[in-house]
């Protein structure tokens, strides 16, 4: 099937969606994804920020969808034309959807640790505003402690339902989930129950804001301050295949791989994410790259530097001939004359 995303066309399989799409596609067509996550079976749907425009439904029925679509539970039809960052409609639309995710966000990105890596961070880079027309008293939840590992934030949450489809797919014994309804759902075990699974860590890496936070690495660093270097380790629950992210010679997290939409590849044990941060237990790959705009980027060296020579004694003597002329004065014709006697005569001082 041929689908065209912003005027770049692509042959995709039945069944492909348009996010999946604009993602084969890549660049600045790529609609952002809050809730969507391509490991997690059913997950999508829910935060509205994929939205794009059909302006041709298919080669069978090329009627334009009255709607924006959500791209990322929308099946591409062969023929279809699709609208993404180039529609002023959609600008607008992405633009209204961030105001609401942000209406109950807390502004406190200084002291949360997912600042530097937050979608919802980046999201409000490109479509936020300044300033908020929110004048409500916010939304506001009691702490609840779910364990020594995984601190919950519930003011941060965007309700995604990443954390719970997570538990409930890799995991046999999901013991949180959403609680209550409408403005007051919310994250919760119900009764402060501990999540102690052996992978329930994975709930911090899928979080795409600060909801759910490593309480190991809590408040000890700024992400961009880490240098994340890829790492593997022999581990007898899951592949062992890492990113440490290391402050001078001390591993201060664990976390997954993410690709290139912050999605993780595979799936880490609880084993390798809390207990094991000393860099003997490591095979160190080499340094993660990252997106090129990406703040983490401020101090990860993965560029190879290019020697700067400077010939010193060649551009001295260049200076030294140049001023040579300039004192010997070359270009001056000692025979010019000025009313009509020779410039160095004594009539002419």
């Amino acid at each position: 099937m041929k689908v065209t995303i912003d005027g770049q066309a692509i042959e995709v399989e039945p069944g492909t969606t348009i996010l999946q799409a604009a993602r084969m596609i890549g660049g600045e067509v790529v609609p952002p994804a809050m809730c969507y996550h391509s490991k997690l079976k059913g997950s999508g749907g829910k935060c509205r920020a994929c939205l794009v425009e059909v302006a041709k439904g298919s080669e069978a029925d090329p009627r334009p969808m009255p709607k924006l679509m959500a791209s990322c539970v929308t099946g591409c039809q062969d023929g279809m034309e699709v609208n993404s960052k180039s529609s002023p409609r959609v600008q607008e639309t992405r633009k209204a959807v961030t105001e609401f995710l942000l209406i109950n966000h807390p502004l406190d990105c200084p002291v949360c640790d997912q600042a530097g890596e937050c979608d919802l961070q980046n999201l409000s880079f490109e479509h936020g505003k300044s300033e908020s027309r929110y004048i409500e008293e916010k939304r506001t939840f009691e702490p609840e402690d779910i364990g020594p590992n995984i601190q919950l934030h519930m003011n941060r949450c965007i309700l995604c339902y990443r954390c719970v489809m997570v538990a409930d797919q890799i995991t046999d014994n999901r013991v949180h989930g959403v609680m209550d309804r409408g403005d007051h759902s919310n994250i919760s075990t119900c009764i402060s129950h501990a999540i102690d699974n052996e992978f329930s860590g994975n709930m911090i890496d899928v979080c795409p804001v600060g909801a759910l936070t490593d309480k190991t690495f809590r408040f000890k660093s700024r992400v961009w301050f880490n240098k994340p270097y890829d790492a593997h380790r022999d581990c007898p629950t899951c592949s062992g295949k890492t990113t440490v992210w290391m402050f001078g010679d001390e591993i201060q997290r664990v976390t997954g791989r993410k690709d290139e939409f912050h999605e993780v590849e595979e799936f880490i044990c609880n084993g390798c994410r809390f207990d094991h941060k000393d860099v003997n237990d490591w095979v160190i790959e080499g340094p993660r790259k990252f997106e090129k705009d990406s703040v983490i980027n401020q101090n990860n060296y993965t560029q190879k530097l290019e020697k700067v020579v400077i010939n010193t004694e060649e551009t001295i003597l260049k200076g030294r001939e140049e001023d040579r002329k300039k004192l010997s004065m070359a270009e001056i014709d000692y025979n010019e004359k000025i009313d009509g006697n020779p410039l160095n005569s004594k009539k002419n001082g």
